[in-house]
């Protein structure tokens, strides 16, 4: 049987908006995780297949193929093309995902995967939509699509009303997701300072660590925020946070594992993807869960590590409230809320980091899971070699 084996994954420091990563061109971000990629792993280029890449929005500096793009700046070999994916939130775990499969496949040998997402210079809330307000195209993906009106009617259509949406159906109270997201900085602060993403990350330039976690923050001064909405539950201190950084994998078959001397860190388990109701949007990582465990015949505790990302909080605690997960073996390091969501990038720098918390702890099995616009979620399992 075909395997397909992580051999190595790095990432940048993730950068706070208007942070150190801010004024970086992506293509350069980009550059940058893959020039350490192939340094680290000591592969001939030119073996690489084909890169793709995850990006949300990739429009001005993201957009022509951020993929080709950034294999070029890095001054990579011409004769390797690219390719860029845009599944939302998930678009960086969904080209693990298709590289995986490629290798699988038999069709492909050697693929690096990963994402670039510069939200400082490229502002989330549909930039792609408003770039077309020039043409005179006024209209997003919710508007204007009569099959769409037919189906779902003119409901407002947001992550912040899904969130909210969440923390109602599943009974999470403002000051149950103010605790989740304190805990969020605290882990990642700890994780910080003891070093545990030191091995991970590919310092760039002046900027060596994660700029997102608060070490000033306080319960007291969460509580004090405004809500997202009008009588709404949600404050900015339970949601992600916007950012900049890039990540990157290289992916191989065994053949290639053999072909080039490497020495595979995890097997890639497993990988799928799953829909739900597009209005709530965000609580499709419960069902997909679900399909992913009754798929390998796995159950919940057979996971050492888990990776949910944390757009918001009711999102990760509506999960564990369904599959009962162990907190302490979820977000162990500190989540989006604290670490940051480079929307293009967080697939592959939730990836990056399950793999070496695996290897920190001795784990065997990681799981790794995201909320995505429409209604989507992916669900990765790998195994620790």
């Amino acid at each position: 049987m075909a395997e397909a084996y992580i051999v190595d994954a790095v990432r940048t420091p993730v950068g706070r908006r208007g942070g150190g990563l801010s004024g970086e061109h992506p293509a350069d971000l980009g550059a940058h995780v893959l020039t350490a990629l192939m340094t680290r792993t000591g592969v001939d280029p030119a073996a690489v297949e084909d890169v793709i890449f995850g990006c949300v929005d990739a429009v001005g500096p993201q957009a022509g193929d951020i993929a080709r793009t950034c294999w070029l700046a890095a001054g990579l070999p011409e004769e390797v093309p690219g390719v860029t994916v845009d599944r939302q939130c998930g678009s960086s775990q969904q080209a693990v995902h298709f590289a995986a499969q490629a290798v699988l496949s038999g069709t492909t040998d050697l693929v690096v995967a990963g994402g670039v997402q510069n939200m400082s210079m490229i502002p989330i809330a549909y930039a792609s939509r408003g770039a077309t307000e020039p043409l005179g195209l006024t209209e997003g993906p919710y508007t204007g699509s009569k099959g769409w009106q037919r189906r779902y009617g003119g409901q407002d259509v947001s992550q912040f009303r899904g969130a909210e949406m969440i923390a109602e159906q599943w009974d999470i109270s403002r000051e149950r997701m103010e605790a989740f997201a304190y805990e969020s900085h605290r882990r990642a602060i700890e994780a910080i300072d003891s070093g545990r993403f030191d091995r991970e990350i590919a310092p760039y330039g002046d900027v060596a660590h994660d700029e997102g976690p608060r070490r000033d923050t306080s319960p007291e001064k969460m509580a004090g925020l405004k809500t997202l909405m009008e009588g709404g539950r949600l404050t900015a201190a339970v949601s992600s946070q916007i950012s900049d950084g890039a990540a990157a994998l290289l992916i191989a078959s065994e053949a290639a594992v053999r072909a080039h001397g490497l020495t595979p860190r995890a097997r890639i388990h497993h990988v799928s993807a799953r829909g739900e109701d597009p209005i709530r949007m965000l609580s499709a990582p419960i069902p997909a869960t679900a399909h992913a465990l009754k798929k390998t015949g796995m159950s919940i505790g057979d996971l050492d590590a888990i990776e949910i990302n944390e757009a918001f909080a009711s999102v990760v605690l509506a999960w564990l409230k369904e599959t009962g997960a162990d907190p302490a073996k979820v977000n162990p390091n500190g989540g989006a809320i604290a670490l940051g969501h480079p929307l293009g990038a967080t697939g592959a720098r939730l990836m990056t980091t399950l793999l070496h918390e695996l290897e920190r702890t001795g784990g065997r099995y990681g799981l790794q899971t995201m909320c995505e616009g429409g209604g989507q979620a992916n669900v990765t399992i790998i195994e620790r070699l």
